[in-house]
């Protein structure tokens, strides 16, 4: 009985408890940051089914604290010279330091960067790009990670989820075209306009920010609390938003409800880019996506911003990207 009574009372918890864990899978892992692997590949020739097996190997599909609060993705502890922000934890020593990123997409340009600038990591640049299991091999061998099984648990990773196939030539544009069967174009298949309603008090501002409907919200939101309000599945509240599993929704921030478009709009033909800004931040303020603007403007993630740069808003920098 006594049992019986606890299994009660904790199932329900149990269940409140897993739904907001919200922990990303394998497969949302791999789709959330297969682009950047393979853009990362055709910059650094590191593999991009090495850098997705390590970064879920590494980061548990992103769900670990390293990952979750120092958005560390490869386990990469600071070294000397490091100059950015730090994270402290326990590992192979009490309270190491590890390299913290403002955003994912700069630890996987920093992992790129770990690699191609270490002497101990410069034979595996010999190999065939298409060679996962020598590159597995070849890491272990140079010291990057402790456990005897590490090539192993990558190549595993590997050939269970096929991630070789992202080191095939044209597997960014195969991988765009494959996403649009699920998610679609702003340009393309369009959702019906959505009749947003007002929340309690009427203190949340609709706002139309390139021709797409947006909440401004007045007050810290819970993500459930949200979608409720606004009838947004949290797949397209995400991915409308290009927030991640772990975001919060915070008082003054903006919130789209539809798609956001592949140019600003007329009128609004560059950017001057002001201290403090990011490329995320930029594009969400003329409801572009980041990709798209980074794309106009030959850059890739992680590139860096300079205050009185000009960014292109509608038509393409002059210099073509070599990584879209």
């Amino acid at each position: 009985m006594r049992m019986l009574l606890f299994l009660l009372f904790t199932m329900p918890m149990l269940g409140l408890l897993a739904q907001q864990n919200n922990k990303l899978s394998t497969e949302e892992y791999i789709e959330a940051y297969a682009a950047a692997a393979i853009q990362n590949m055709e910059q650094s020739r590191v593999p991009a089914s090495i850098t997705l097996a390590q970064g879920i190997l590494e980061s548990g599909n992103g769900n670990s604290d390293l990952a979750k609060q120092a958005n560390n993705h490869f386990g990469i502890k600071c070294h000397k010279g490091w100059t950015g922000r730090t994270y402290h934890m326990d590992d192979d020593a009490p309270n190491e330091c590890f390299r913290a990123y403002d955003h994912v997409l700069e630890s996987y340009r920093d992992h790129a960067e770990f690699l191609t600038g270490r002497s101990r990591y410069a034979s595996l640049f010999e190999l065939e790009i298409t060679d996962y299991k020598a590159w597995a091999k070849g890491l272990k061998a140079a010291g990057y990670a402790t456990n005897p099984k590490y090539a192993d648990l990558l190549i595993s990773l590997i050939e269970r989820y096929q991630l070789h196939q992202y080191d095939q030539p044209g597997a960014l544009a195969k991988l765009k075209t494959g996403k649009k069967d699920r998610i679609p174009d702003v340009e393309e298949n369009r959702p019906p306009k959505i009749e947003v309603p007002e929340t309690p008090g009427g203190l949340d501002k609709v706002v139309f920010v390139n021709g797409l409907k947006a909440i401004v919200l007045s007050q810290n939101r819970s993500r459930l609390s949200f979608m409720e309000a606004y009838e947004i599945k949290e797949k397209h509240l995400l991915k409308y938003n290009e927030l991640g599993p772990l975001d919060s929704l915070e008082a003054g921030q903006v919130i789209f409800l539809e798609p956001k478009r592949a140019s600003a709009a007329r009128g609004n033909d560059y950017h001057t880019v002001k201290a403090g800004e990011t490329w995320y931040s930029i594009a969400h303020s003329y409801g572009i996506k980041t990709e798209k603007l980074m794309k106009k403007n030959g850059a890739w993630h992680g590139s860096p911003l300079e205050p009185g740069e000009k960014l292109w808003l509608r038509k393409n920098k002059h210099k073509k990207s070599l990584f879209f």
